[in-house]
């Protein structure tokens, strides 16, 4: 039957997706993680969605999965900040176990990739892979994540949200990285705009928001947060003018990580704004001294450290 609808939360506003935290021996540094809440916190922002692919998922153990969680738990409990927990894996057993684990420390929702080694050839197949891992967390509301670009799986997504609530109880919605915004229209009205389906790419947002979007899980929320911020209030007050003047600002942002490495880059963006979150692991390239130094000297040609200003 699935949850209740007063059950399912709504992924709105900002939703960062956080980095993973790694010390200078490469290990998880989970002491970190309280700065990083007090930062969103601080920045407004509400529901966080911790271990995905900016939390470098597929670099860590499930131990250090369940560390991870675990802290998330302990840093927010008390706060008004939730957390939604990735739980994907190449492995089902491992995500069923991921599952299970962060509905017991208090997700407020769980999510997955689909697996991406061994692809499900059909989209039952995905399905059933979605229900596998919902079952072990029967009480906690689970989202897809939809994200071609990095798994090579590609399914309508439309049709998935019509079909995967007679297997998927718990189904909530989906994460939607993507640029078919005809596709995303159409999840939107699926059974009557039953299901909640965040958008998840940043450099985009704009054109999602004007389509109905209320919700956004992104990277560059984790340091950037007021440019999109801005970028909604002027949607919302009819000034469509100063909301692509701040959409544009994060295409500029966008452009510069990339051309360095996105995830690399945005951890160094996170060390120059005061959070340390360690560098990127293997087979991801860390940026050097260097690098790290053009980065900053093309972050101030821009503007961008007034540009992340609250006001």
């Amino acid at each position: 039957m699935g949850l209740p609808t007063t059950a399912t939360p709504k992924l709105i506003n900002l939703v960062p997706a956080a980095h993973t935290p790694f010390g200078p021996d490469g290990l998880l540094n989970l002491a970190a993680i309280e700065k990083q809440v007090i930062h969103l916190s601080g920045n407004g922002i509400r529901i966080a969605f911790v271990g995905g692919s900016t939390g470098e998922s597929h670099s860590l153990t499930g131990e250090e999965r369940r560390q991870l969680a675990q802290r998330w738990a302990e840093v927010t409990r008390g706060t008004d900040l939730r957390f939604v927990v990735h739980v994907g894996s190449n492995s089902l057993a491992e995500a069923r176990e991921l599952a299970a684990h962060a509905e017991g420390v208090g997700a407020l929702a769980i999510s997955a990739l689909s697996p991406s080694y061994f692809k499900p050839p059909t989209l039952d197949a995905l399905i059933s892979s979605c229900a596998e891992i919902a079952d072990a967390a029967p009480n906690t509301p689970f989202y897809f994540y939809d994200i071609p670009s990095l798994t090579g799986v590609s399914f309508s997504m439309p049709e998935f949200l019509e079909r995967a609530p007679e297997r998927v109880a718990t189904l909530a919605g989906l994460k939607f990285t993507n640029s078919d915004l005809m596709s995303y229209q159409l999840c939107l009205r699926v059974s009557d705009s039953r299901f909640d389906v965040p958008y998840g790419t940043d450099e985009w947002l704009l054109a999602a928001w004007a389509l109905g979007a209320r919700g956004a899980v992104g990277s560059t929320y984790n340091f950037a947060a007021p440019i999109y911020t801005r970028l909604i209030a002027a949607w919302e007050r009819g000034d469509v003018a100063s909301a692509r003047e701040e959409q544009f600002r994060s295409v500029q942002l966008v452009r510069i990580l990339q051309r360095r490495g996105f995830l690399a880059g945005s951890k160094a963006v996170m060390r120059m704004i005061g959070i340390d979150v360690g560098a990127v692991r293997l087979p991801l390239a860390t940026l050097g001294e260097d690098e790290t130094k053009a980065l900053r000297r093309e972050l101030d040609e821009v503007g961008f450290f007034g540009w992340i200003q609250r006001r």
